[in-house]
This record gives C-alpha cells, structure tokens and sequence, in this order.
C-alpha cells in the first residue's frame, strides 16, 4: 500500500526543451528591447537648447523652489486607496472559493476584516481622516 503511495507522488523532472524555449523566449525579448532602445536613440532628436532643459509640468512654467511639500492628505489618499484596494482583492478572492474553504475560511476572513476595521478606527482616532479644517480650528 505506501509502495502504490509513493508511485503516485513522483514528480517528473523538467524536460530540457522547456528550458531550451524559455531561453529562446528570453533572448528574443531582449534583442527586440535593445533593438527598440536602439533604434529610439539613433531616431530621436539631438538638438539640445535652452528652452528643451527648462523643467515643464502640465503646461505650466514651475516657478520657485521644487522643495515645496505637498499637503499630507494627498499621500493619505494615495496609501487608503492601495491599502482597501488589496483588501478588496483578498476579499474577492475569498468570495469566489467561499463554498470550498468551509467554516476555517470564515474565520480567516473574518479575522482579516477585523484587523482592518481595527486599523480604520486607530487612524480615524489619530486625525489621519481629518483632511479638511477642523472646528476645533476656527
């Protein structure tokens, strides 16, 4: 009987021809990216002036220092959205295989969810929702 085991838990070694078409795939991918590269250089314009080294941002000429921090709610919003953005994928995951994890999937997604939840209401305590002025403020 573990003899029958073992027989069926054989994994078969991998075939030289897989590699030898993953190394043809991977040196054709690299010629064409040097030769766009290439190419991209020897076409594109080499004139240089003035006006083409000046800093351009959306049509608009930048004036004073570029030191200027912007305000912390746009990084907020940035790091919200990744953050619930993942969570959303983890729970969609879990709701596509809900009826094969069985009871152990709920509590795993559950405990997910409460951890989040907690996290929300640590930053909502610390003022990191608090984007706009205040009340308290005026």
């Amino acid at each position: 009987m573990a003899n029958t085991t073992a027989q069926t838990m054989t994994v078969s070694a991998p075939v030289p021809g897989d590699f030898l078409a993953l190394g043809i795939y991977t040196a054709v991918a690299v010629v064409l990216i040097g030769v766009l590269l290439l190419a991209a250089w020897w076409l594109g314009a080499k004139t240089r002036s003035k006006n083409k080294g000046m800093a351009y941002e959306s049509g608009v000429i930048p004036t004073g220092s570029a030191r200027l921090a912007y305000p912390v709610p746009f990084y907020l919003v940035a790091i919200f959205f990744i953050v619930f953005d993942v969570e959303a994928v983890f729970i969609f995951t879990w709701a596509a295989a809900w009826d094969l994890l069985g009871l152990a999937g709920m509590i795993h997604i559950t405990f997910f969810i409460v951890v989040l939840l907690l996290g929300l209401v640590w930053l909502w305590i610390k003022g990191g929702l608090d984007w706009g002025p205040s009340r308290e403020q005026k």
